[in-house]
């Protein structure tokens, strides 16, 4: 019995010293998907994922500082600069990709937005519009340019530095407000009431996605390589499209 309990103890003490916690920093437009994924990781490999959430210029601005994790999620554009720079390895795998989307609170009349000239009255005659600084606000920022109305509707322009706070804001907004923002933002509110106008249509569409890589500067390596696996694989994968990440 002495020796069958110090076998257990050891066994025990073993799994403890297995495990580890991993540190993700990732794009809050795919938070949903990404959640539900590390949950299902954390069940099967007995580790921990700890998340942080930040806009794509935020996570550029803290790695060029020299912040470290052991996987970073960003889009294309940032991992390709940060893999210049010798800040990530190889091995990288698609997580998916999200659209933008329109949204207003309860009550609030419904915009047309079926088509690019719809877009353009729901910006004319909105009270005030709602986006944020990071990927998809600086998208929009650009089209409203492109069009040649930036300048004349900047003055009822809310921003936000992520997609959360503008949802966040739309939900207690007034008068002709409308929020746009990554469909996944708009989802997770949805169940206090906003809505989801629908996504922006597909001739103006822009997809932004997300591609998870370990950190080279981590300290968990074989374990960030299992995470990145994971995310892109068979058990991972379908969590991100069963909320709204393609």
């Amino acid at each position: 019995m002495k020796y069958l309990t110090t076998a257990l103890a050891g066994m025990v003490l073993a799994t403890a010293v297995q495990a580890a916690e991993i540190t993700v920093i990732s794009g809050g437009a795919i938070e949903p998907g990404l959640k539900a994924a590390a949950a299902a990781f954390e069940k099967q490999s007995g580790h921990k994922v700890k998340i942080t959430f930040n806009t794509t210029p935020q996570m550029r601005k803290r790695v060029a500082a020299g912040d470290t994790f052991d996987v970073i999620i960003a889009p294309p554009g940032a991992i390709k600069d940060f893999a210049a720079a010798g800040k990530v390895e190889a091995g990288g795998v698609d997580v998916g990709r999200v659209g933008s989307g329109v949204a207003v609170r309860p009550g609030a009349p419904v915009p047309a937005i079926a088509n690019l000239d719809d877009i353009k009255k729901t910006v004319l005659e909105a009270e005030s519009i709602v986006f944020n600084t990071a990927t998809t606000g600086l998208y929009f920022e650009n089209l409203l340019k492109k069009w040649g109305i930036y300048e004349q509707v900047q003055g009822k322009t809310v921003r936000y530095t992520t997609g959360a706070e503008v949802m966040k804001h739309a939900l207690k907004g007034k008068g002709r407000e409308v929020a746009f923002g990554p469909i996944t933002e708009i989802l997770l509110e949805k169940e206090h009431g906003l809505i989801l106008v629908g996504p922006f249509p597909a001739e103006i569409q822009n997809y932004t996605s997300y591609i998870a890589v370990p950190m080279s500067a981590g300290t968990q390596k074989a374990v960030a390589q299992e995470l990145v696996k994971f995310l892109g694989g068979p058990v991972g994968k379908p969590l991100f499209v069963a909320a709204g990440i393609e």
